[in-house]
């Protein structure tokens, strides 16, 4: 078999020469690395990844293969993929396929054999940048001027490019073992690129989710009698995501409400907070996070390219932000650089954290998030109506 040659060129004029192991063709991008040493396949899958470049830095990928029950969405979501290495093999005997067969029938382009631990360093040093990884234009010249013409993350709006097009139960996609005993409630989920562990983390909490498109009026959904609203992770900038700023705002007070990544970005913004680009982003599975309350440390999965602006509100002598909400209070901290990574509402029920508690395929340190939830919606007993019991086996712990 004939291997393409390929080439990732960033906006800076730093060019990489490989070898192409997935689709054939080009795509563009930001360019951005996850330094989690497994998981590609729910980093592949992952709909937060939409119009990104992803760079691996762990050397090789693939080796267990592509299995359908591991993916976090319906499809591959990247814009294109880059590591040193790409195995054509799979150790697992579960997998459907293997990484570059699964890249070439979603059409995704790919590249291996380029450095990428140089790749991962110049990001570092330069910050997120936009990209191009193409198997036709090798002119390192060419390459690079097509890439400055095209659009940045900042101000990009692609939860609607992600989001389901109808309203679902997610019981379409939990099974029997990841539902909890006892009594569930009913919550309405955002889908601004939901991964599909969230809907396995709920069941588990005995949360049944009615998943939402990103655009879907929060009258629509405060009519439906749920006990709760959950705002998902997803794609692109907060700040461009408006119908999701405004389906926050309107819902605030009404219900209780849990924010993931974007969701928690987007409940930033509600609460009249601002958000930036941040230079090169938080992804992996090893970030720690401190609880401002009881100074525990988290390690946590991370994928985000912005995060809340700790100057966007007043705030009391005791650091508690005045919003027009009320009183809200940072509950999570990065360790690393000092990022917000939780809000908790103190005059309304809701809370939201930056990072993944259901991160799939871990750490585990944060999935009582969603526990922490269904306590929040017993607590203010929502004017949804509950469901009785309901029978179920073991509560999954972050599969994929």
């Amino acid at each position: 078999m004939t291997v393409p040659a390929a080439l990732l060129a960033l906006e800076d004029g730093t060019v990489f020469r490989g070898s192409g192991f997935g689709a054939e063709g080009e795509s563009f991008g930001e360019a951005v690395f996850n330094t989690g040493m497994a998981g590609y396949q729910e980093v592949l899958t992952d709909p937060s990844y939409a119009g990104q470049i992803v760079t691996m830095t762990a050397p090789q990928q693939g080796n267990y293969g592509m299995h359908a029950e591991q993916a976090e969405s319906g499809a591959i979501q990247v814009a294109a993929f880059a590591v040193t290495e790409a195995s054509r093999r799979s150790s697992s005997p579960r997998a459907d396929s293997t990484l570059p067969e699964a890249l070439s029938a979603a059409g995704v382009v790919a590249i291996e054999c380029i450095d990428t631990r140089r790749l991962t360093r110049r990001i570092r040093d330069v910050g997120a940048m936009r990209a191009a990884v193409s198997t036709r234009d090798l002119d390192p010249a060419s390459l690079v001027a097509r890439v400055r013409k095209t659009g940045g993350m900042a101000g990009a709006d692609l939860a609607r490019t992600v989001t389901t097009t109808t309203p679902y139960e997610a019981g379409t996609l939990v099974g029997p073992a990841d539902r909890a005993r006892g009594r569930v409630w009913r919550i309405a989920a955002y889908d601004f690129g939901i991964k599909r562990n969230i809907l396995r983390m709920l069941a588990a909490a005995g949360l049944d989710a009615t998943v939402f498109p990103a655009e879907t009026p929060a009258a629509e959904v405060a009519a439906g009698g749920f006990d709760g609203i959950l705002l998902s992770n997803g794609p692109g900038d907060p700040a461009a995501t408006s119908y999701g700023v405004a389906a926050a705002s309107e819902l605030l007070g009404r219900l209780p409400l849990f924010g993931i990544c974007l969701g928690h970005q987007l409940l930033g913004l509600a609460l009249g907070g601002r958000t930036f680009k941040m230079p090169f982003g938080h992804r992996g599975v090893n970030q720690p996070v401190r609880e401002t309350r009881t100074g525990e440390v988290r390690i946590t999965s991370h994928n985000h390219g912005f995060a809340v602006d700790p100057a966007g509100w007043e705030r009391d002598p005791d650091g508690t932000a005045r919003t027009v909400f009320g009183r809200v209070e940072v509950s999570h901290r990065n360790l690393n650089d000092g990022t917000i990574e939780g809000l908790r509402c103190l005059d309304v029920p809701a809370f939201s954290v930056q990072y993944h508690p259901e991160a799939a395929p871990g750490p585990h340190d944060a999935a009582g998030h969603f526990l922490e939830f269904r306590a929040l919606i017993e607590a203010h007993g929502g004017p949804g109506r509950s469901r009785g019991k309901v029978e179920s086996g073991r509560s999954p712990r972050g599969g994929g």
